[in-house]
């Protein structure tokens, strides 16, 4: 599977990623959150990191991530496609490319910790809210 770089057009096929994987992993976001963040993602999240992405045989993007500078920014995967290396696909891909040796994870997403513990990221501190002042604790770990 090939990474590609994402661009603007590309947006709304990687928000509905990103919808899709956020239903799948973060059981703690309302579907108020849901509709909060959505706007923020596609006219300042995206635009803000360089994008890139996976597709399947179809043609259709099932994971991306977001990087700035030497940190992963967001990395998300379809649920029918996680579990099956696109996540690890996309990390290696930042790490060989970006020099990426940092990430912040929801705590309230346990998955997602421990794949980046599993590619040797330990968290070197916590933050009780997220960057919105949204009472989403995040760890900031590192490698």
């Amino acid at each position: 599977m090939k990474i590609e770089k994402a661009h603007p057009h590309h947006y709304a096929e990687l928000l509905n990623v990103w919808e899709n994987s956020v239903r799948a992993t973060h059981d703690f976001i309302s579907e108020e959150d849901i509709a909060f963040f959505k706007p923020i993602i596609i006219e300042q999240a995206f635009p803000a990191v360089s994008l890139h992405y996976a597709k399947n045989i179809d043609n259709i993007i099932i994971g991306f991530v977001g990087i700035h500078e030497n940190k992963i920014e967001m990395l998300f995967v379809i649920e029918a496609a996680q579990g099956k290396g696109i996540g690890k696909l996309l990390l290696q891909y930042a790490i060989d490319n970006y020099a990426v040796n940092c990430v912040d994870v929801n705590e309230q997403n346990p998955n997602a910790v421990g794949f980046y513990q599993h590619f040797g990221f330990q968290v070197t501190s916590r933050s009780p809210l997220d960057d919105l002042g949204k009472p989403f604790p995040i760890l900031h770990l590192s490698r």
